[in-house]
Parts: C-alpha cells; structure tokens; sequence
C-alpha cells in the first residue's frame, strides 16, 4: 500500500447516507492503456532476440502474446511481474535464449513503461471528480500510478503483493480499499472493467461498483453494476445519479 490512507476528505466531500464519497478505480484497461504498451514492449522484445540469434527468425509477435496466456492459468494467483518473467521464459527458449531472461525481461518493462499512457479520459475526469470525492487507485497488475502518467492524482494506492495483499479478487483486497478510504464500505464505489474483480467480488464487500464497458459487450449473466458506463467522462453524471437515488 502507498500513499495517505488517512488523508482527509477533499472539499466538498460528505459520508451522509449513501454519498458516493470515495471513488476507486482500477488501473489495466480502466484508467490505463496497456494493451499497446504491451505489445510495443514485446516487439522490442522480439527485435532484440532476431538480433541476438538467427533462430528467433521463426518467432512471432503472436507466439510472445500467446506465451502469456500458457503460463497465466497456473500463476493467476502470483505477482503479474513474475507471470511475465515466466512468459519471456516461454518465449525465449523458443530461440534458445532461456540464459538471458533478465536482460530480456529488463528491456520488456523498460519499454513497457516508456509506452504507458493513461486513456485521453482518464485526467479530464479525475480531474472532474476530485473536488467532490476521495480519488483511489487499487490495481493486481504493475502499472504504478507514477510510471503511467497518473502521478499525484490519488489519495491513496494499492498494489497486490505490497505488505501480503492478495490479488482481486480476494475479500481482503477490497477490505483494504474500505480501510485506505478511511470511510464505510457503502460509501465507495469501485471502477473498473473486469465483471468479476471489478463488480461482482468489491459488490460482495460491500462496495457499490461501476462497470466500465468500453467495448459495449453484452453484460454476462448475473452481472449487476449500480451502474455501467462505456467512457470515463459518463462517471460524473453517473455517480451523481447514484448518490441522489441512495441518499
């Protein structure tokens, strides 16, 4: 965990009855782009290895995104940067290359970071909502607010595996998220795009929870946001809908 949990309340922040206080967002494919960086970043991967072996000319970019995918089942659970170390793993004993997985994996998440950008509607509603709300950022992956162009922008962070925090979408994650906002759990409403770690599981908790459906999927069966939205920009109006009909 990082950043003051304890902080004080924004102006014009309020705990009365279900006053959405606290919003907390995801970071992957919610605040953050990642789906380039990671593809920038297994291309320069890709380059690298085709010019430290002739055998990495039948490697592809597909086979590097599908090396995540084999090893994610059986690591679900441990830190995304050890599912990536373990996919790099897979890919360079593609080309027999297993002996240089840390300069490999270096150059992956140096690149993977200098490529990192927030979606064009992240800032402009953070920027929307702050005066009015406690700003969180609750993540399982590795994009840390401050190498994803989101420096200073959240009252408090919380990253799985700091301080033994199990990944979403474990109870004790978002029992975490409660306790960094400092307020009860029906006062924070969780933002994300996964249904179940970012629905379902925080819903259990007791948090209210917004579905962010950019690609305006069907929703699954049994998914049942207190609200869905497809841009960031639609949360302002959404939240002050929600804290109208629950006060």
């Amino acid at each position: 965990m990082s950043g003051p949990a304890g902080a004080s309340s924004p102006a014009g922040s309020t705990t009365r009855s279900g006053r959405a206080a606290c919003v907390v967002f995801d970071a992957d494919e919610t605040l953050v782009d990642l789906r380039p960086a990671v593809t920038g970043a297994l291309a320069a991967v890709l380059d690298e290895m085709r010019r430290w072996t002739p055998a990495a000319a039948e490697v592809s970019l597909a086979d590097l995104e599908a090396d995540w995918g084999a090893v994610f089942g059986a690591l679900s659970a441990a830190p995304v940067q050890e599912i990536r170390r373990a996919a790099l793993a897979r890919s360079l004993a593609r080309a027999g290359l297993d002996a240089h997985l840390d300069e490999f994996a270096a150059l992956f998440f140096a690149r993977r970071f200098a490529l990192t950008r927030p979606f064009p509607d992240a800032l402009p509603t953070l920027a929307a909502l702050r005066s009015h709300h406690l700003l969180g950022f609750a993540t399982n992956g590795n994009s840390r607010a401050e190498r994803c162009g989101l420096a200073g922008e959240f009252e408090f962070e919380l990253y799985a595996h700091e301080n033994g925090l199990p990944k979403k979408p474990a109870p004790e994650f978002y029992a975490a998220v409660v306790a960094a906002a400092g307020l009860p759990a029906e006062h924070v409403v969780h933002v994300g795009d996964s249904p179940e770690h970012d629905v379902l599981a925080p819903q259990r908790a007791g948090l209210r929870a917004i579905w962010l459906n950019r690609g305006r999927l069907p929703r699954p069966p049994g998914l049942t946001p207190d609200a869905e939205v497809s841009t960031l920009a639609e949360l302002p109006d959404v939240l002050a809908r929600l804290e109208t009909t629950k006060a």
